[in-house]
Formats: C-alpha cells, structure tokens, sequence
C-alpha cells in the first residue's frame, strides 16, 4: 500500500532522541527547556514570525490561540465546518460558540465573502484554515476583520513552507497554529507551534501554556499544561532541516501527477491559487457530478489496487451530532465538497514510478466508470 502521507525519519533524528535522553534534561516546568528554545527560534525564522511558542499538539495551539486573543464564553468565532474537526472543538473548549461558514468551492477553504453575512455583534474572532496546504485567501478576510474589530487566527497545520502573497502563511493573521503531528509535512510525532508578531499575545499564551505560571507554582491566570517535550522539539529542529526538501519533492510529485491526470473525464484537480505556492500536503482532487456513494467506490477500488486513497473530510462538522446544535443552515458548498473530494499520496517517500501507477489506475478507473 502507498499511505496517504508517511513520516521521513532518519538517523539524525533518532541521534538527536538520543543526545536528549543522555542529558537527563527531558521537559521544563515552565515549557522553556532548551531543544524548546532553539526550535522555537528556528521556526520563527522559518515562517517570518516574531514569536514562536512550541506546544504539544496542534488542537493545543488553536485551543491557546483562542483563549490568547481574549475569546470568552458566549463569543462567537466564524470558521469553515469543511475541515479537521480540532478547529471547532477549539472553540468549544473555550466556552465560545463555532459559526460555520461555507467554502470557495474551487479552493476548498473559506469564503470571505460568507464570512463577511456571517458576522454578528457577538462575532469576536475568524478562524481561516489553510486546507490541504493550500492558503486560505486572508487578505479580504483580513479587510473583514478590521471592519469589524475582529481577531483572525490562521489554522495552518497543513501548511508548512506555503506562501500567500509572497509572504509564508500566518503574515495576515494576529496568531497562526501549526501541527507536527506524524502525517504532516514536518513532524515532531505529536506536537505543534503557535506563531504571533503581537507581544502581548506571546506573553498570554506563553503563560497558558504552563499552567497560567511565569515562574514555578505562582499562577497569574488559568493555564493548562500544553509544554512540548526536549524530545520532540529535538526532532522537530532536525525534520525542520529537512523541510526544504520535503517541500520540493511533493511539489514536484504534485506537478506529475497534475500532467498525468490533466485529461481524466470529470476530475478537478488542485491548483495553486495566483500569488500563492502550496505545501502540497494533500493532492485532492474532486470527482464532479458524482454522488458520496460513487466517489467512495473510487477511493476503495484504489485501495484494492494499494493506493492509499482518503476522504478529507466525509463528513463537515455542522453535520456531526455533536455539532449539530450550533448550525444555522445548509452549507451548499461544503456540503457537495465533502461528497466529491479524494486525495492522493504525493509525499516524500512516493516515488515517481508509484506517482505515474496511481495516475494510470485513477484515469482507467474513470475512463472506465
């Protein structure tokens, strides 16, 4: 089977694993232990940003990112329900309450024209998500925002090394959230960053982070424990290395299959929007004019023939029991994407031998019905 997405780890990361367990220095109570710091500053240099604060996963920096900016219960933040459920359980979390918003449906991510007739005077924040690696269209949401005296926070998990108007992604938002988490384009095996230029939201969520504590068992306000460990930070530095050329190699098996897939019957592929380079975490392609039931057909006959094919997301969170009760409507876009969508393996570890079969197994497929 070729998987969806695989981690690239080699001897230098497991080298620095062991460096770390030979100092003894394993955490830090205050989350500020040194392969933290240097990781920390390392990735702030990478994504152009003045703070970099690492955390122990992704939901936990969209969670302090929510609670940075001052969201407060009964606030309400405008986000897409056509992503990874951890950006609305978030919200949630802290006390807000999540309004879907539908997407662009040739991107995938939200629309700021839904965004703009989904605000409200309890509206206090935006979250836009960078879908599939592919960055969400911030600027007119950024316009939005000051219009409205909103907050913007940029879910950027699945978007390391992608740029938007030339600047890597997070350069419009007030706090953007990346995630390490095993499948991503760099990992640290759990683990993510929130990434900020605004000092005092550094300062709040440095303090959440640990317990609400700048110094030990002294707590200023409520706090968590969301520290990331010398371990994963020490990987995270040498998968940091490597990004570059992780980057690379998925745009260029992103670019094959693009011209081997260009004259399939009925499939939209991926695109780079003007003015923005994707990460390419995940190819995704659409199947038009098919129904849920055709499409799933598709992706299991991959399957048989072991490609790893998925469904990103087959159910939009508005959609979910739980999150049911916070729907407004029908998301007509969202709705239809979810039905449509497929994605395919184009990360480091799939040769461009196994990218010209799973072109040719996806055109036979559909050329035969």
């Amino acid at each position: 089977m070729i998987p969806i997405n695989a981690p690239q780890i080699g001897e230098e990361e497991v080298e620095a694993v062991v460096k770390v367990l030979k100092s003894g220095i394993l955490t830090h109570a205050l989350g500020a232990g040194p392969m933290v710091k240097k990781f920390e500053g390392e990735f702030a240099r990478f994504v152009e940003a003045k703070h970099a604060i690492a955390v122990n996963s992704g939901t936990a920096a969209l969670h302090m990112a929510i609670v940075g900016v001052g969201i407060k219960r009964g606030d309400e933040v405008i986000l897409p329900s056509f992503t990874f459920v951890a950006t609305a359980e978030a919200v949630v979390l802290a006390g807000a309450k999540p309004v879907f918003a539908d997407i662009n449906p040739e991107t995938y991510n939200i629309s700021p024209e839904a965004v703009e007739k989904t605000v409200t005077k309890k509206t206090k924040a935006i979250i836009a998500v960078d879908l599939y690696g592919s960055p969400a269209d911030l600027k007119p949401i950024r316009e939005v925002a000051e219009k409205h005296g909103l907050k913007i926070i940029e879910d950027a998990a699945q978007a390391h090394g992608a740029l938007y108007k030339g600047k890597p992604v997070g350069a419009y938002a007030d706090v953007a959230c990346w995630s390490f988490y095993a499948s991503k384009n760099m990992t640290t095996g759990e683990g993510g960053m929130i990434t900020t230029n605004d000092d005092a939201i550094a300062e709040t969520l440095r303090l959440v982070r640990s317990h609400g504590e700048r110094e030990k068992y002294k707590s200023i306000l409520l706090g968590h424990n969301y520290r990331m460990p010398e371990i994963e930070a020490a990987i995270g530095i040498v998968q940091l290395k490597k990004l570059p050329g992780f980057l690379q190699k998925r745009r260029e098996n992103a670019e094959k299959l693009t011209v081997k897939l260009r004259e399939a019957k009925g499939l939209q592929l991926p695109k780079e929007e003007k003015g923005c380079r994707n990460s390419w975490y995940l190819y995704t392609v659409r199947l038009k004019s098919a129904d849920r039931k055709k499409r799933d057909a598709i992706v299991e006959r991959l399957r048989d023939k072991g490609i790893g094919a998925e469904v990103y997301y087959p159910w939009p969170i508005h959609s979910m029991p739980f999150y049911r009760k916070f729907a407004k409507g029908r998301l007509l876009e969202t709705e239809k994407a979810s039905e449509q969508v497929f994605s395919l393996p184009v990360h480091p570890g799939v040769a461009f031998e196994q990218i010209d079969f799973i072109g040719e197994a996806v055109s036979r497929l559909l050329k035969n019905g």
